[in-house]
């Protein structure tokens, strides 16, 4: 009895030490797939990301029918976290549970996730035919680079009030070649990269990694009826040499709609993923087939999945703005997914832009849950006189925590009209108020794509997506710059960047012979932003040229005439102090 009441004591004593004791905070880890994701990739790996790979112990991965998974974990480079790569995949419909213990010796806990491998359907994904318009006026051409043929910009409005710098843009389905462009703001050329063929290119912009400024863009193909892309995303340096590819993992392709690299070196992309589901919920067939949107956190430097979150789970499917199709056999695109922006305020959390949910998504990157939405049929907020917006793209934050949105407003027809957007928040009292908006007159509706950069001056470059219209308006709604490329070509998305380059390659020539005497020289340097002149060099032989002329450089291409009996020529590009930037190979009259 005696030794009873003593067990009893202690253990109400340890009991009452404990509660006053502050209590630890759980290990901070998000665990991929998201505990609950219906249609997780046969492919995945298992990312836990937040802890280091050192303090990740005793992973067990279980399918409810393929038994136990052994396999290797391997390290992130851009962020404490490993993904755990199983050995062979899962099997189709199979409940997987997936756990391990985290965190460091003193207070190490297990956490686990448990998911569903999707079933995919037999559906046949078809690529459409890009056919490659021309005409006298519409399309570029140069005859030191006969095999560029970029369409012609055409530029409408220039003010002196505009912002600095290029344009960057991927004209596609139109007059010319599809690929990724930088113009001047005067229209002429700078660099054009050809997508290959069968593919197109998206989302040409700016970005930094490794600290250096950098040139992403996405590449691959659109196929018919999905209104998504199915390829990868590149990096190049700025002498166009290629850094690397950022590529989906979990056995997806990269999706066209979105890059946004991170400082620490990761990227967050789109992909899109096509399963077996019940439409029933929303009017469509109980055996249908699902086109997913995801997004994933992905390692540059190594490949690995850090984080991926899928729409279908944690959205429901009534809540589309988007029908089911009339046929089972048909994919329904029930959210498209379109931007993803990283919370400004460095809480790791970002906004996500659902075209077909008319809705933005506040996602918490550890958990993945929804936080809040920003339009769409279920609000989080009061929404404000005019903040309401219709199949839209790139929803974006800005340093003072305002929103950016273009708002298409069609396909099907909702508004009069496309605009670009800004809309803020009133956290205390949980409404969203019109902040401004910009709109062209006359006005323009496009059906699809578009996007609103915020410069840093405060004006805004606006990409008209399906109309091929580049605009720029100052904070008033005045427009300072106007460019556009013949219709029906079109540009995901455009944008105005800073862009100093030297190509790795060498300068192109080209001559072409008039009489005995005279030639005309053509110089180019495609990707070069620093020349100024250009020295023509002729001779007897390719081992003995000199100088013989010299001109300011004009525009992509510049035609010298010259005066020579000379057989052999080269060009050198000068920079504004007379250095030699670059070396063509010579070539014969």
């Amino acid at each position: 009895m005696r030794a009873t009441v003593l067990r009893l004591w202690v253990a109400l004593v340890l009991a009452a030490a404990l509660c006053a004791a502050p209590a630890e905070a759980s290990v901070a880890v998000a665990l991929s797939p998201l505990n609950g994701t219906p249609d997780a990739s046969a492919q995945t790996q298992i990312s836990f990301l937040g802890v280091p790979a050192g303090e990740i112990s005793h992973v067990s991965v279980v399918g409810s029918r393929s038994g136990g998974h052994s396999g290797k974990l391997e390290s992130y480079a851009s962020s404490p976290g490993a993904s755990f790569l199983p050995t062979h995949p899962f099997t189709q419909g199979e409940r997987v549970t997936a756990s391990a213990v985290v965190g460091p010796a003193h207070h190490a806990e297990r956490v686990a996730t448990m998911f569903t491998v999707a079933r995919l359907p037999g559906y046949r994904i078809t690529v459409g035919k890009h056919t490659e318009l021309s005409k006298a006026g519409l399309v570029q051409s140069f005859v030191s680079q006969p095999n560029l043929k970029p369409p012609s910009l055409f530029v409408r409005t220039n003010s002196p009030q505009e912002t600095p710098g290029d344009l960057l843009f991927t004209p596609t389905h139109g007059y010319g070649q599809s690929g990724a462009m930088i113009a001047s703001s005067q229209g002429q050329l700078i660099w054009f990269h050809q997508a290959p063929t069968g593919n197109i290119d998206a989302d040409l912009q700016v970005q930094s990694y490794a600290g250096q400024p950098v040139l992403t863009w996405w590449e691959g193909e659109v196929p018919q009826h999905l209104g998504v892309g199915f390829g990868h995303d590149e990096i190049y340096s700025s002498s166009y040499k290629p850094i690397a590819t950022v590529s989906a993992g979990n056995g997806y392709q990269a999706d066209l709609h979105e890059l946004q690299l991170t400082p620490q070196g990761s990227a967050f992309i789109t992909a899109y993923s096509l399963v077996d589901a019940n439409l029933s919920s929303a009017g469509g067939s109980s055996d249908g087939i699902l086109q997913d949107a995801l997004l994933q956190e992905v390692d540059v430097k190594t490949g690995l999945v850090m984080f991926e979150w899928h729409a279908y789970g944690h959205v429901a499917l009534n809540d589309s703005y988007s029908s089911p199709p009339s046929s089972a056999n048909d994919p329904w695109d029930f959210f498209h997914m379109n931007s993803v922006s990283v919370d400004p305020w460095g809480d790791g959390n970002f906004i996500i832009s659902s075209r077909n949910m008319w809705a933005a998504y506040e996602i918490n990157h550890s958990s993945g849950a929804v936080m809040w939405r920003l339009g769409g049929r279920h609000p989080s907020f009061k929404m404000g006189a005019g903040t309401g917006f219709a199949w839209q793209h790139d929803a974006r934050w800005q340093p003072d925590h305002t929103l950016t949105i273009f708002d298409d407003g069609a396909t099907p027809k909702e508004h009069s009209e496309s605009r670009a957007i800004r809309e803020r928040i009133n956290w205390a009292h949980r409404s969203v108020e019109l902040a401004g908006r910009y709109v062209r007159t006359p006005p323009l509706l496009t059906g699809s794509q578009g996007n609103d950069q915020v410069l840093a001056d405060g004006n805004s470059l606006v990409g008209w997506g399906e109309e091929p219209y580049i605009t720029e308006f100052n904070p008033a709604g005045q427009i300072l710059f106007e460019a556009n490329f013949a219709a029906p070509g079109q540009s995901y998305r455009a944008y105005r960047f800073p862009w100093n380059a030297q190509p790795a390659e060498p300068p192109a020539v080209a001559v072409t012979a008039i009489t005995g005497e005279t030639a005309t020289v053509y110089a180019s340097w495609n990707g070069a932003t620093d020349v100024s002149e250009w020295r023509v060099l002729g001779g007897p032989s390719a081992t003995e040229l000199t100088a013989i002329a010299s001109v300011p450089a004009t525009g992509f291409e510049t035609a010298i005439p010259v005066t020579t009996t000379d057989p052999d020529f080269a060009v050198q590009a000068l920079g504004t102090g007379g250095q030699v930037l670059g070396n063509s190979k010579s070539t014969g009259r």
